[in-house]
């Protein structure tokens, strides 16, 4: 073998080195993929179709305690909660008066209280509310009645079925 021969093959990588590399650049550019595909955001969805105002509470508590928790893990997440017939009454100021979702006293009393931790979640939380147009239309109540940042959605039910669907889970306080 020739001097120069010899000094090609050291210049030339080894099989082993280069599928030493291959396999480092493979793994450094597949493994961030990975982690994003793992590191999915949680989809919930709060199903709300109740009067009862304590319930409702209890609702909110578990609402923040869980977009907290998110925040705390630094967990990205989409939450929404679908109001459908008589839940629509914690969406609106309006008595209702006249229709089978008038406000009852122990409401009332709490009213300013829950509409509050409500909004505190939509605007510090990005918790979405979401409303059943069906229910609205057949109480009558117009639109600009409903607190701000409500979504309407043609039908509450459906819109619950639509996000299970693509992976929601399913929550509602009993």
């Amino acid at each position: 073998m020739t001097e120069a021969t010899l000094r090609q093959q050291q210049k030339r990588p080894s099989a082993f080195v280069l599928v030493t590399i291959c396999t480092v650049l493979f793994t450094g550019l597949t493994m961030p993929l990975q982690a994003a595909r793992a590191e999915q955001p949680a989809k919930v969805v709060w199903h709300i179709d109740y009067m009862d105002p304590a319930r409702f509470s209890a609702t909110l508590t578990s609402l923040y305690n869980m977009a907290t928790t998110y925040d705390g893990e630094l967990k990205d997440y989409d939450i929404r909660v679908v109001f459908v017939g008589q839940g629509m009454r914690f969406l609106t100021d309006d008595k209702l008066a006249g229709t089978p979702l008038a406000a009852k006293r122990k409401y009332l009393k709490r009213r300013k209280e829950l509409k509050d931790r409500l909004r505190s979640l939509r605007s510090s939380f990005n918790v979405k509310m979401e409303l059943c147009n069906i229910t609205r239309l057949a109480i009558n109540l117009d639109k600009k009645d409903l607190y701000p940042g409500v979504i309407l959605v043609q039908s509450g039910v459906v819109r619950i079925t639509e996000l299970q669907s693509k992976g929601y889970a399913y929550l509602k306080v009993q």
